[in-house]
């Protein structure tokens, strides 16, 4: 009968409308739009329908559909199977899927990008640097009640640039360009970097009764030192990537400008094993011998890079291994490399627990949990100086160990080896991002920051 067909097209409609609000479908929808898989790799999509779907694209030459070439023609992936994007030469291409043939649900771009092969670290390393001018880490009182620098608007964080057009480069030269101007009878024109904002304040320093000398009242600190952990190093590019998180510095918790720095070996002579409420951390020294490995041109939210002259082997991966991308990362087992005993590098099992999607770089990509029954016995979980440990999944350098959970030292986070990568700039920024998960609610301990205090700060 005529009223039967329209009846059939709303009992579909609701159908389709009911379809589309189940869960697996909800997370089907979800596909990022651009999707990025390294030549020579494959991508696996879990889809999780109960359904086929069917699946057009074009340039079958740049990519496969689970190992068969797409071409313009239309492939069928059944229910319950993945789909797998097999990257087969660099390119682009478009990838529509459809429901039952013909209602199309979600449209992906392809770029199928050069294999980026990096060596993995593991190394103990030392880290040397010197900031951009002096950086202001507290007030000091000068003949029992005045305090120039602090009554001139000079605060705990900001970075002092130059004196009277004197560029300032150490904690002493600052002292010493202090008193030479003062005692020339010139007001001091001080140049204050604030949260990336570069302005002036006119300073008029006290002669200490003391010491005879002119100061004004402040606590400046000209760089940092510490122990970390490297992350990689590209044969290609002479650059590398450590530590996976932003030097601070210890006192204000302000990110430190760099202007010079070094990494050079370093040898772990014992670990202080982390508890709950209190992080561990490795105890290491600086070898003083031999040239540094490299120079440190950055200090970035995903930690420092430079260009090395010359990083060790790492005797566990002594060629390059392939580096995975955001969408290959997954639940499941892993390794990290780090070092617990001089400079033998070593692995030791983990879980990533989840994996969070990103839509811009964040340093709390994925949450992890060690496993090893002798890295737990041996430190308790993550300590400081393991921040940029790689890790390493399905053979492939997906990662670094960033932060422990203050309250859980087994569990901790790491950062996309992208980010690290994108930062050194031996990779392009990608494209291929998606919505970001929440972020549990949990306490953060940044590891490795107060590892960087071996620098103390001079009145001035």
């Amino acid at each position: 009968m005529s009223w039967n067909r329209p009846l059939a097209g709303w009992v579909l409609a609701a159908a389709i409308v009911g379809l589309v609000n189940t869960p697996p479908f909800k997370s089907y929808a979800r596909l990022p739009s651009r999707i990025e898989v390294p030549a020579g790799q494959a991508q696996e999509i879990q889809l999780n329908l109960p359904f086929g779907l069917t699946v057009e694209a074009d340039a079958g030459e740049v990519i496969g559909l689970n190992g068969r070439p797409i071409g313009k023609a239309v492939a069928r992936v059944p229910r319950g199977e993945s789909l797998v994007l097999d990257g087969l030469q660099p390119g682009d291409a478009n990838v529509e899927l459809r429901l039952f043939g013909w209602v199309p649900i979600k449209r992906v771009s392809v770029a199928v990008v050069p294999e980026i092969r990096v060596i993995p670290g593991g190394h103990s390393i030392g880290v040397r640097l010197r900031s951009e001018g002096v950086m202001v880490v507290g007030y000091s009182v000068v003949n029992g009640d005045r305090q120039p620098g602090r009554e001139a608007g000079i605060q705990p964080g900001d970075v002092l640039l130059s004196i009277n057009g004197r560029t300032l480069t150490s904690e002493a030269q600052t002292g010493d360009v202090i008193n030479e101007e003062a005692a020339a009878g010139r007001p001091l024109q001080v140049r204050v970097k604030r949260d990336g904002n570069v302005f002036g304040r006119t300073v008029t320093p006290v002669q200490d009764t003391h010491s005879g000398r002119y100061v004004v009242g402040l606590y400046v600190r000209d760089g940092a030192a510490g122990v970390g952990t490297l992350t990689f190093f590209d044969p290609q590019s002479h650059k590398y990537g450590a530590l996976g998180h932003i030097i601070t510095d210890q006192d204000t918790g302000k990110a430190i400008d760099v202007r010079e720095g070094q990494i050079v070996k370093a040898t772990i002579t014992g670990i202080q094993r982390g508890e709950r409420g209190q992080a561990g951390e490795k105890i290491g020294v600086f070898a003083e011998d031999g040239p540094p490995w490299g120079n440190i041109e950055r200090n970035t939210e995903f930690g420092i890079t430079g260009e090395a002259a010359h990083v060790p082997q790492n005797p566990l991966f002594p060629t390059p291994i392939p580096v995975g991308l955001m969408y290959q990362v997954h639940e499941g087992p892993a390794r990290i490399l780090t070092v617990l005993d001089g400079s033998h590098i070593e692995g030791f099992d983990v879980e990533i627990q989840r994996v969070i999607r990103q839509t811009t770089p964040d340093g709390k990509s994925m949450i992890l949990r060690v496993t090893d029954p002798r890295l737990l016995s041996k430190t308790g979980g993550i300590v400081q100086g393991m921040s940029g440990s790689p890790i390493i999944q399905d053979g492939r350098l997906v990662g670094a160990v960033t932060h422990v959970f203050v309250n859980d030292p087994t569990r901790g986070y790491g950062v996309f080896i992208e980010w690290m990568l994108q930062e050194s700039g031996a990779m392009a920024p990608a494209q291929n991002l998606v919505g970001a998960g929440d972020l549990p609610g949990a306490r953060l301990f940044v590891l490795c920051t107060t590892s960087f205090c071996g620098e103390t700060a001079r009145i001035v």
